[in-house]
């Protein structure tokens, strides 16, 4: 058995390796595949106690009377994928490894050999930790000693490595919904007005058409896709872009499309980890992990033809994966373009940047008559990921 030290490595001499993680405590422990980017594809390369299995690793639960373990099939782990991260944090919520010494070993999985092990040394305020990592160089699968801390829990490891990650974010009020935006929705009945009402509408709120050519939106207004008193039932694409702020350095921000039913209800989400939704209907560019260069930076588009009929609304959104704040961010737009002619049919362009992390752009609603309309929100709200926006979205149909 060879006893690791941070950062040394050796070739693995078995095909199937487990990585036991014990410690004097309750540990959650889980396992991230990994492309050449250092990300995940998708949140189904994220292996933990709720999603224990994945193309290549499995998780097992030692029950709380034994270590949790990664189990890494070398064999089986799909092409393009190149590190296998095993993680882990206590498992009371707020505890740190202060006083906490965990040790990682890595045995045969199938002869339960021992082959090395790691404890990672001076570890302290951090709530969850990479142990060691499985990967492959020059077609050799090693493992290596790792031990790298984060002050942020397992939330902060998966979104490092482009994993989803609900969070709670502060949603704004919720706006009022026309009944024309949701089909299937029954009317609502007759409501008194409340005591307080507002002095006067909402900057920009009112609709237009697409009769007189682009349209440049303001926030809250709302331009209905019909052009000569035909619905535009073509496909469109969303176009979003932005700079760095004054010159300031690279921010990467992920644009999203949400796609809701007619009650609200979240039926998918279409971002970097999953390009396609709704059978094809709406399909990402892919991510941008600078904002730098003219013209759009991810393109989302939209076969207003195909949308399934369930699917009724569909919010736009804009996270700072890496963290930074709006107020970092300079010429944030949206704008709304035939795919079939390049022709501009709608902007937005996003003022009054506020320190927060996500960011409602637009949104698609669906009305009665089957004609689309987009209305411009530039709602802010605290949220690095789109996971986190599916409630605070849902509230501004």
């Amino acid at each position: 058995m060879t006893a690791m030290t941070p950062g040394s490595n050796l070739p693995l001499n078995a095909v199937r390796v487990t990585v036991d993680v014990a410690a004097p405590v309750r540990l959650d422990v889980s396992g991230l595949l990994l492309a050449a980017d250092g990300k995940v594809r998708s949140d189904a390369d994220f292996i933990f106690y709720n999603q224990p299995a994945g193309p290549g690793v499995s998780y097992r639960s030692g029950g709380g009377s034994a270590p949790d373990s990664i189990t890494v099939d070398t064999s089986a782990v799909p092409p393009g994928i190149e590190r296998i991260v095993v993680t882990a944090s206590p498992d009371a919520a707020g505890q740190s490894f202060q006083g906490v010494e965990p040790t990682a070993t890595v045995r045969n999985a199938d002869g339960g050999a021992v082959i090395a092990s790691f404890t990672p040394p001076q570890l302290g305020t951090e709530t969850a930790l990479v142990v060691v990592e499985v990967y492959l160089r020059g077609g050799v699968w090693k493992v290596r000693a790792v031990g790298q801390g984060y002050a942020n829990g397992l939330a902060g490891i998966a979104t490092d490595f482009g994993v989803s990650v609900d969070e709670e974010p502060a949603a704004p009020a919720p706006a009022p919904v026309p009944a024309a935006a949701f089909p299937s929705a029954p009317p609502a009945p007759p409501v008194a007005p409340p005591v307080a009402q507002p002095a006067a509408p909402a900057p920009g709120a009112g609709k237009v058409n697409l009769d007189k050519g682009r349209v440049s939106l303001q926030k809250n207004q709302t331009v209905s896709l019909v052009k000569g008193g035909r619905p535009l039932l073509s496909q469109v694409k969303m176009g979003l872009g932005w700079e760095p702020a004054y010159g300031g350095r690279d921010i990467d921000l992920d644009a999203s499309v949400i796609a809701y039913g007619p009650q609200r209800n979240h039926i998918d989400s279409c971002y970097f980890g999953k390009l396609s939704i709704l059978g094809g209907a709406i399909k990402h560019s892919g991510d941008n992990l600078t904002g730098e260069g003219a013209g759009d930076d991810e393109v989302i588009v939209v076969d207003l033809g195909r949308i399934p009929a369930e699917a009724t609304g569909l919010v736009f959104t804009v996270n700072s994966f890496s963290g930074q704040k709006f107020s970092e961010v300079a010429k944030a737009y949206c704008r709304l373009i035939d795919a079939a002619s390049g022709e501009e049919l709608v902007r937005f362009d996003l003022t009054g940047a506020e320190p927060q992390t996500g960011v409602m752009m637009a949104k698609l609603i669906k009305q009665f008559s089957g004609e689309w309309e987009m209305t411009a929100i530039g709602e802010f709200v605290k949220s690095r990921t789109v996971r986190g926006m599916v409630k605070p979205a849902a509230q501004a149909l």
